[in-house]
């Protein structure tokens, strides 16, 4: 992707402030989850790309979820959430579970088939991975929450194309062209 901001390829120094954190974050190509959670019938969830493996042995991953959020909320007191890891052709339901589809509340949840696994998390059926998992800690720090979660049941679909987020627009990964070609 060409620079967006008139540099034309020219390193950037700047000092360290919020805005240049975020910038610099941009930078990082992530892969796209939705993070969902339920508790006494109530669903939440929202688009995320701060997730990550913790450990493979016991299975467990981190997801960092913002104190305002009401996602924040709901996995708190239900102790559970999935992370649902979806393919190129769910931008819409990425841009739903955003806030930037004009969905929300738990119309949100009916643009999609859902099930539960073990934790009674929403569970995207349809996607590259569904990560089920019970909270075993939380780590407040800032703005953010980090959730710890123990893996407790996967979905997989493996053969379907990821989709991706970086410099705030979403897109496709594509293979390098080895030398020899």
């Amino acid at each position: 992707m060409a620079p967006r901001d008139g540099t034309a390829g020219r390193p950037i120094s700047m000092t360290v402030t919020p805005e240049a954190f975020i910038q610099g974050m941009r930078q990082l190509a992530a892969g796209v989850t939705l993070i969902t959670t339920a508790h006494q019938g109530r669903r939440a969830g929202l688009t995320a790309t701060a997730v990550c493996s913790v450990s493979a042995e016991p299975p467990q991953l981190l997801a960092c979820i913002n104190h305002r959020a009401e996602t924040h909320e709901v996995v708190a007191k239900s102790g559970a959430f999935a992370v649902n890891v979806l393919a190129s052709d769910q931008q819409h339901l990425a841009e739903i579970f955003a806030g930037t589809a004009g969905v929300y509340g738990d119309r949100r949840f009916e643009q999609a088939v859902w099930t539960v696994l073990a934790s009674g998390a929403p569970v995207l059926r349809a996607c590259r991975a569904s990560f089920d998992c019970r909270v075993v800690e939380i780590v407040p720090t800032a703005t953010h929450s980090i959730f710890i979660g123990r893996v407790v049941a996967i979905h997989l679909e493996p053969n379907r194309e990821p989709l991706v987020y970086v410099e705030g627009d979403y897109g496709l990964i594509a293979p390098l062209l080895s030398s020899a070609d």
